[in-house]
């Protein structure tokens, strides 16, 4: 497994004056955990960067920090982005016990070809991107693939009770949630939805004219007994 490190250093700026720090190319980071004390640190926006298109959510991380006898063993918790620039705002590092289960969310990646995608209108719906499991840190798997060659006809789906896992990962996810199913593409002729609202419009403004006249009939019924 490839080991996977960050250099990361003590941080003095809170709040919003850590904005200075990214001026300088310098990232926040937060790393907390189970009966660990928290910690404000910082590192290199570039080699952040590049940790997290390794890592992802699920890989096991190394942090070295400046001073510490040993590293900490941390997974990615959280990041946050500009939502205009894509800037790293602060990223959060969770550290692990090796002795101790974590919770995560695993991406779901679907392989092979489904033999039903070969009739015109099919399509494969994907109802769930990723798996909720429970395991050690170190059994964390990067994706759960989902073998999609079974599926040949309408409407057969896969569940999550037909995903096998390896040994010593408990699936947290409903296991009768489908993951994905073959569906079809219904196209309404665009002609009835047209006529059904043309008719619509008729009998609105059928029922507006039969109330008008009902509101007049007795004002001149009234006029002429005046007279």
């Amino acid at each position: 497994m490839q080991q996977l490190e960050l250099r990361v250093h003590g941080r003095k700026l809170m709040g919003k004056k850590a904005r200075f720090l990214r001026r300088q190319g310098v990232t926040p980071v937060h790393l907390f955990g189970h009966n660990v004390e928290s910690l404000a640190l910082q590192c290199d926006v570039a080699q952040l960067e590049q940790l997290l298109g390794q890592a992802g959510m699920t890989k096991l991380v190394t942090l070295k920090l400046d001073g510490a006898r040993k590293p900490r063993s941390a997974v990615v918790r959280g990041v946050q982005r500009d939502p205009l620039s894509g800037q790293l705002i602060h990223v959060d590092f969770y550290q692990v016990s090796m002795e101790e289960k974590l919770k995560v969310e695993v991406p779901i990646l679907l392989t092979g070809e489904a033999p039903a995608l070969k009739t015109k209108g099919h399509y494969l719906a994907h109802e769930l991107d990723t798996l909720h499991i429970e395991c050690l840190p170190d059994r964390i798997p990067s994706s759960v693939e989902v073998d999609v060659s079974s599926l040949a006809e309408e409407d057969q789906s896969i569940h999550v009770r037909d995903i096998a896992m390896g040994e010593g990962i408990a699936v947290l996810t409903d296991s009768e949630h489908v993951v994905v199913k073959v569906a079809v593409l219904r196209i309404e002729k665009v002609e009835v939805k047209v006529a059904e609202a043309e008719a619509e419009v008729e009998a609105e403004a059928g029922a507006e004219a039969g109330a008008e006249g009902a509101e007049e009939a007795p004002s001149a019924e009234k006029g002429s007994k005046e007279e």
